[in-house]
């Protein structure tokens, strides 16, 4: 699944195409992904100019002056930005046709699993803040606002493990599952630790942790493991450099003990049994 440091490269890549430009046409294949797509989607957005581009945990906004449309990569999905006339493939879901200097170009969602989600929130209907998909997240962990202290703080009656803590999103948005497994790797804590144990101190490394490598990721296009690929169709890298994610019985790379792999909530978990206490 893209994480935070996919979705920010994807926004990075389409704003320049994007960003003051006049939408021309919504193109529709379906009726829908996750959910049912807006079924006025093309008359709000037809001749209206996007405002600028965002981005909340793994979802991507683009603001127009009346609303935000919100859009989800799923399991599988990743948007390109094409010349009007690119032929279809199976899984092109969604199209916004938008007209700059350069001429028309198409932002194109491909999602095959279908897990993805493009839905529309009315200014009208209130902040956008109170989304229901955005109100109960977490902050952003390259934020200033983030920090060992509010990690700390917010986990003193939490008894789950830190790992799965990270992935629920309400302390901290975006950490999944890739970027939760090296963070806790570099912090040196175990995965399996009561969020609730950990020290100020071990919370201040593991802020710093997530912080820098979640931004290392980002400049390296972020992780292509299976279907993951930036607006100009190129893979990340950021998958050469794990110390543990998807590296189970590989020597670790700080200490050469062979790296461990469990379940945790129906998810993989990697860790190094030796360098992580």
């Amino acid at each position: 699944m893209p994480e935070l440091p996919e979705v920010e490269v994807t926004r990075r890549g389409v704003a320049p195409h994007l960003e003051d430009r006049v939408v021309e046409d919504v193109v529709l294949r379906r009726e829908g992904l996750r959910w049912p797509f807006p079924p006025n989607l093309r008359e709000l957005l037809v001749g209206r100019r996007i405002l600028g581009t965002g981005r909340r945990g793994k979802y991507l906004l683009l603001n127009f002056e009346h609303g935000t449309l919100i859009v989800h990569l799923g399991m599988s999905g990743h948007l390109r930005v094409l010349p009007e006339g690119v032929e279809l493939k199976k899984h092109d879901h969604f199209d916004l046709v938008v007209r700059g200097p350069e001429g028309r170009r198409v932002l194109r969602l491909h999602d095959p699993r279908r897990f993805g989600a493009v839905l529309w929130h009315h200014h009208d209907d209130g902040e956008l803040e109170q989304h229901v998909l955005l109100r109960d997240l977490g902050v952003e962990p390259l934020e200033d606002k983030f920090s060992g202290a509010l990690l700390h703080k917010a986990t003193r009656n939490r008894s789950a493990p830190i790992k799965q803590v990270l992935l629920a999103g309400d302390i901290v948005v975006g950490v999944g599952n890739i970027y939760a497994c090296e963070s806790l790797f570099r912090a040196g804590i175990n995965p399996k630790t009561a969020a609730g144990k950990i020290s100020r101190a071990r919370y201040d490394k593991l802020a710093d942790a997530i912080r820098d490598i979640l931004a290392a990721a980002i400049v390296q296009g972020g992780s292509t493991l299976r279907d993951f690929i930036a607006v100009n169709g190129q893979s990340g890298y950021f998958q050469q450099t794990y110390f543990v994610y998807d590296r189970a019985g590989v020597p670790c790379r700080n200490c050469g003990t062979p790296v461990r792999q469990i379940k945790q909530g129906q998810r993989s978990t990697f860790y190094c049994a030796v360098c992580q206490r």
